[in-house]
């Protein structure tokens, strides 16, 4: 029996469970905490030993958590805010508080994860004069390098010296068809499949867009028509009425493919999967009030996936 006077709980096994709960398998838990899944197992299998009681359901998907483990979920969801909230006081301690975040994005779709990040930084940090440039900027790197812009969110790294990419997290890109399209009934589409069809995309240079970068351009495959849109909600609407099929990234069709509006296919057998980044120069990678936007924008990422489920 386990003596319950000595039993030490720490905050990486509070993470652990909420990670579990949050992601909906071990695998993607292990994945999220950048831990191998066996180490992972591991880890529970220490604290449940502590404890001497089960904190999960074997061989329920997604996991089912125990009495013991929903009372240590509880804790967790008490303590861990509490927790980040003196991780970032210490930052400011230690780095200051005032300072400058000017944002852009090199993507349309990020606004369900940035915007509540924008306002909870705010929140945060009061004294940071924190500006966001809306709308698609092609150029975005090129401004942050000549100082115009403090930080960009992109999917596409230049490798530059002066810059660090930071990833904030991994989607997949997906093929979005009207409901009655010939392709809704495939399991995966194949490159030549979109060789009669019409993409509807952001007007964005093709180069930079996943389904081309990834996908169509590997196989020399080209669609017959394009077509562009600056809305996702119209683009959805063309696609719905059989004008086009677009590519997007799973979290942004997860609202239409709630809706019963269209059908999502994955690019290929084995999926088309980016990484979306944060662009930094190098010297600000340090700064306090970067770090703490940096992950506050990793927890509202994970929210948004976890959104999608």
């Amino acid at each position: 029996m386990a003596d319950w006077v000595n039993i030490m709980i720490d905050l990486r096994q509070l993470r652990t469970l909420a990670a579990i709960r949050d992601a909906g398998s071990l695998a993607e838990a292990a994945e999220r905490l950048h831990l191998t899944q066996s180490a992972l197992s591991h880890q529970l299998k220490d604290l449940e030993t502590t404890i001497d009681l089960p904190l999960l359901v074997r061989k329920t998907r997604p996991p089912r958590f125990t009495k013991a483990g929903e009372r240590l979920l509880a804790l967790a969801d008490l303590v861990l805010p509490e927790v980040r909230a003196a991780e970032r006081d210490l930052l400011r301690i230690r780095g200051g508080q005032a300072g400058r975040l000017i944002l852009a994005i090199e993507c349309h779709s990020c606004f369900e994860w940035l915007m509540p990040t924008l306002n909870q930084f705010r929140d945060d940090w009061p004294e940071v004069e924190l500006d966001f440039q809306s709308g698609f900027h092609g150029d975005a790197q090129d401004r942050l390098l000549s100082r115009e812009l403090d930080l960009v969110v992109t999917s596409n790294p230049n490798n530059h010296k002066d810059l660090v990419f930071v990833p904030l997290f991994d989607y997949e890109s997906v093929l979005v068809v009207a409901k009655q399209h010939p392709l809704a009934g495939k399991p995966y589409v194949e490159a030549q499949d979109l060789r009669a069809e019409t993409l509807i995309t952001y007007p964005v240079d093709s180069e930079r867009l996943d389904i081309f970068q990834y996908f169509l351009t590997p196989a020399n495959i080209k669609p017959a028509h394009l077509r562009t849109s600056e809305l996702t909600v119209m683009m959805m609407q063309l696609v719905a009425s059989g004008r086009g099929v677009c590519a997007l990234p799973n979290w942004v069709a997860a609202e239409y493919l709630a809706r019963d509006w269209v059908k999502a296919l994955p690019l290929g057998e084995q999926g088309v999967w980016c990484t979306l980044y944060a662009a930094i120069r190098s010297e600000e990678r340090d700064l306090a009030f970067v770090q703490d936007f940096l992950q506050t924008a990793r927890v509202s990422c994970l929210n948004t996936l976890t959104g999608i489920r």
